[in-house]
């Protein structure tokens, strides 16, 4: 959320743990020829927000392209979150780029993630978000979906963009999210809120990739080179002091124990930290539960 620029150091935990052990069946990548310090109080929330959130409606599909794919088998309950999404490809050039402690197929029954290049239609579509200027070239970032459990028990198809190099360990790190039932309310691109942080914290959604500055600041938020997520913002708000951003996170600033909630050492601080993932919750002031990044900022 609030990602301090390149210049910026932090607190964050830096910690190696072990990978959430993770249940369900190990399956077979296919392969196929084809190719800190914390920021300060953010800015206003925006007048102009994005379109209405679909809740745990599956997201738009995977674009074409080469893509690296983790799929394990499926089960009955996931089923029609799956067969919303196109058949993934795996491009076998691509290194599992992952800093972490699991291989590529130790997923969880039903869990699905893809890895694709940015398309002209995905560019135009980022139109919002990526523009000449940034600080990551669109060649330098992933289109990464991945299956997620809903706050209702069922599943669900997410989409994010980050950065290339992260992009395989953010397969892992939401495998292993999906494997232990962790929900996610949304997750779209930024673009669909037209680029507004504030909107889409309003409306809790996990993003990634957005090139903005820091709050307040001059220089690049860890955002902007698609190297930190923010997520389920709205259970895990930014707060400094008096100040709770989203506003719609004012009754979670006490970090009550209830599904979504992030807490210091848990099995979600854990599985993102096995795989170079730091949380801005471990930060003194202001507090980001729902920040994570590779940087600590």
């Amino acid at each position: 959320m609030r990602s301090g620029g390149a210049a910026q150091g932090g607190p964050g935990r830096r910690g190696r743990t072990t990978a959430v052990a993770v249940a369900g069946v190990l399956a077979t990548v296919l392969a196929a020829s084809a190719c800190g310090p914390p920021e300060g109080a953010r800015d206003a929330v925006s007048a102009a927000p994005g379109p209405p959130v679909a809740g745990d409606a599956a997201a738009p599909s995977a674009t074409s392209g080469p893509a690296t794919a983790h799929t394990a088998t499926p089960d009955a309950t996931v089923a029609d979150a799956r067969d919303a999404t196109p058949p993934p490809v795996t491009a076998p050039e691509v290194p599992w780029a992952d800093v972490g402690a699991v291989e590529p197929d130790a997923l969880a029954a039903g869990f699905a993630g893809t890895v694709s290049p940015i398309t002209p239609d995905l560019a135009e579509r980022m139109s919002a978000s990526w523009r000449d200027g940034c600080p990551v070239p669109l060649a330098d970032l992933r289109y990464v979906t991945v299956t997620h459990r809903t706050f209702d028990g069922g599943a669900a198809t997410g989409e994010l963009v980050v950065h290339a190099d992260v992009a395989d360990s953010v397969v892992a790190v939401f495998g292993e999210l999906f494997a232990l039932g962790y929900p996610v309310r949304s997750m779209r691109l930024v673009d669909d809120f037209g680029g507004s942080d504030d909107a889409s914290m309003a409306a809790d959604n996990t993003s990634a990739f957005n090139c903005r500055p820091i709050s307040r600041g001059t220089g690049w938020s860890e955002h902007a080179y698609g190297r930190a997520i923010d997520l389920n913002p709205v259970e895990n708000p930014y707060v400094r002091g008096a100040l709770v951003l989203p506003p719609e996170g004012e009754p979670f600033a006490s970090r009550p124990d209830v599904p979504g909630v992030v807490h210091a050492g848990d099995a979600v601080v854990r599985a993102f930290a096995a795989h170079g993932w730091q949380w801005g919750g471990d930060w003194v002031s202001p507090a980001d539960y729902q920040h994570f990044s590779t940087t600590g900022r």
